[in-house]
């Protein structure tokens, strides 16, 4: 109370009330100019606190349900295990013609002038023939062009598993009329080193043979006979002079091919088995033994050039067969692997060869080709029993099965 009267009695005085009234509105100005100071934007934006950042969840994507693809796998290619060669008997044929019974069949390459027999083609072919429990011996030809090195077709026939492999064909063959066939040793010998190499790289047990030795008549053809061999030795040096310096390759390790074509069986001829006796010579081996380094790729008859009467269909026919009967009997005594040359007739150059056991429609012909069916059969003794045939296929099949002709064979057909 004292100190509210105290200032009620300054303020009676003029000169006190006058500075207490300016103090009073210095007082209010202040509190005013805090107040919007303090109320200012920037202020304002000071004393907010910063919101915490939203956080927004990714997503999880909703995944397709894949469609489910079926792949096949690779279906594993059936190799049929390997054959004494006492077993080793078949004919040259084509993809598409049933040989039945006939336990081989020879195929080729394009390279050799006719057919489509690559890539999957031929692994389906092999592999069709496979699954009948027949063998293939696939032929692949020279050339004496650039293409003679190129590996393609090597490794193509490898990777389609054949039974066995023909790396070149007549080599040696110096004829004006097929002059594409001969290729000098040394080419030869990388040829054959290049091919043989890349079917052992997949298969080392498939069989290789080197070549053929294109047909000539034993006695009479001597001397040709000893160039033939003259060629094996010069390809011989050139294999361990330039394609592997230093080496001791030797032709007396390989399998080398063989062709025959001569009357065997008639007029007395038995032109295969002079042969026999000239390269087991060469190899230094006993004849029996000779089926592991020779294979006959081409038994054939001879019907023009060689004292058959082209004119007559009783000597055409008659010497065919018993060419037929001979070459087998004497490759099958040696054991010598052997293929009957031809599946087929065929022509060539206008001409009818009508050297098949099947005619040029595919059907078997009878056993004397001259005559109506049934005109003439042989009764064959196989193991217990007594089989009768009248066609050539079937004749060829029961001798190569192990059949035994009559004794009088000869006579049957020849009459």
């Amino acid at each position: 109370m004292n100190i509210l009267k105290n200032i009620l009695a300054t303020l009676k005085q003029p000169r006190n009330a006058t500075i207490t009234i300016a103090a009073v509105i210095c007082v209010v100005l202040a509190t005013l100019s805090y107040h919007l100071v303090s109320a200012s934007p920037e202020q304002q934006l000071r004393a907010e606190v910063t919101p915490t950042a939203k956080v927004v969840p990714t997503p999880t994507p909703t995944l397709a349900t894949p469609t489910k693809v079926n792949v096949k796998p690779t279906p594993t290619p059936l190799i049929l295990p390997g054959q004494d060669r006492s077993k080793i008997l078949g004919i040259a044929g084509e993809p598409g013609t049933n040989y039945a019974s006939i336990p081989w069949i020879r195929l080729s390459h394009p390279s050799c002038g006719w057919g489509n027999l690559r890539g999957n083609v031929l692994k389906k072919t092999i592999q069709d023939y496979h699954h009948k429990g027949v063998r293939i011996l696939f032929s692949i030809c020279q050339s004496n062009s650039a293409s003679l090195y190129d590996t393609a077709k090597f490794d193509d026939a490898a990777s389609a598993y054949p039974d066995a492999v023909q790396c070149g064909n007549e080599q040696m063959k110096q004829d004006a009329s097929v002059s594409f066939l001969y290729v000098p040793p040394d080419k030869f010998a990388k040829f054959y080193d290049l091919c043989e190499r890349a079917i052992h790289k997949v298969r080392p047990s498939t069989p290789v043979i080197l070549g053929s030795l294109d047909p000539h008549v034993a006695g009479a053809d001597y001397q040709l006979l000893v160039n033939q061999a003259s060629y094996l030795d010069q390809m011989q040096a050139a294999m361990n002079s330039s394609v592997h310096p230093g080496g001791n390759w030797n032709w007396r390790n390989q399998i080398i091919g063989l062709i025959d074509s001569w009357h065997n069986g008639w007029a007395g001829a038995d032109n295969l088995n002079g042969l026999f006796d000239f390269w087991s010579q060469q190899f230094q081996l006993d004849k029996g033994q000779l089926g592991n380094h020779l294979w006959v790729i081409e038994g054939t008859g001879c019907f023009k050039g060689c004292g058959i009467n082209t004119d007559s269909a009783y000597e055409l026919a008659v010497s065919h067969i018993l060419t037929l009967i001979s070459d087998v009997n004497v490759a099958r005594q040696y054991k010598v692997p052997f293929f009957y040359f031809s599946g087929r007739d065929f022509k060539d150059q206008g001409l009818v060869w009508p050297i098949g056991i099947l005619d040029l429609q595919g059907r078997p012909k009878a056993i004397r080709q001259d005559l109506a069916p049934q005109a003439r059969t042989l009764n064959l003794t196989c193991g217990n029993k007594t089989v009768n045939v009248s066609d050539q296929l079937q004749l060829l099949s029961r001798l190569y099965s192990g059949c035994a002709l009559p004794d009088n064979y000869i006579n049957i057909l020849s009459s």
